[in-house]
């Protein structure tokens, strides 16, 4: 793979579902590739489909779509090192770029103009040490976090993890998402999904700074619809 090439799953517009700009139309920039496997993993088919595509490609047709807001996500977006250098196009064209990671790979080299948008991996997702510790140095005011929150121990571990790195003096919001299934499988190796209600009180009484994130593209398509 060329300096200037990625591998692309899809490319879509849809309602952005998450994060601060939830509610807003955005463009979806999907790559392929993930060395993770999450248990609630509801983008699995992104971990092998995919084919090439050049940057000046993938630019074309986020114009196409006319949208100003952009979000590179995957699979996980930066385990194919070119994207950094096309993160930076995109700020270059004046986007407002979500890079949406889970923080395995380096944070360092996302260019200062983007946003990042990083979903900590909680003990019982599968992926429980993943995240790179040196990519807390690296969140800024100009990010988000998400802890996907599977049951009480899942909640009071990223409740310690806020604490214990700062984060909400760090970064510009946290948020916490009760897990959720696709409506073909709602459990997975002994993970049921999380009673939104519950969730919302122990935020009440234990994480006042959090705020409940709800994947709302889930609520408008049903949970199995790709490219939205």
């Amino acid at each position: 793979m060329s300096g200037d090439k990625l591998k692309i799953n899809e490319i879509f517009s849809s309602i952005q579902g998450e994060s601060s700009w939830s509610g807003q139309a955005c463009t979806f920039v999907r790559l392929q590739g993930c060395p993770l496997r999450c248990h609630y993993c509801d983008t699995s088919y992104a971990f092998r489909e995919g084919s090439a595509f050049s940057f000046d490609e993938i630019i074309d047709k986020v114009k196409e779509l006319n949208i100003p807001l952009v979000q590179i996500t995957g699979g996980e977006p930066l385990a194919q090192e070119a994207v950094y250098s096309f993160i930076r196009q995109l700020c270059d064209l004046d986007y407002t770029v979500l890079i949406e990671t889970s923080g395995v790979c380096s944070l360092s080299n996302c260019d200062p103009r983007s946003h990042k948008i990083v979903d900590i991996k909680t003990p019982n997702s599968g992926a429980e040490n993943s995240f790179k510790e040196s990519n807390y140095d690296c969140l800024s005011i100009n990010d988000e976090v998400k802890f996907v929150i599977t049951n009480r121990e899942d909640f009071d571990w990223s409740v310690q993890i806020v604490e214990d790195r700062s984060l909400v003096e760090k970064v510009h919001a946290i948020h916490f998402s009760p897990v959720m299934f696709q409506e073909s499988n709602n459990e997975i190796q002994g993970c049921e999904a999380l009673d939104t209600k519950l969730l919302s009180k122990w935020i009440i009484a234990d994480a006042p700074w959090a705020r409940l994130q709800l994947q709302i593209h889930k609520y408008i398509w049903p949970a199995t619809t790709r490219g939205v």
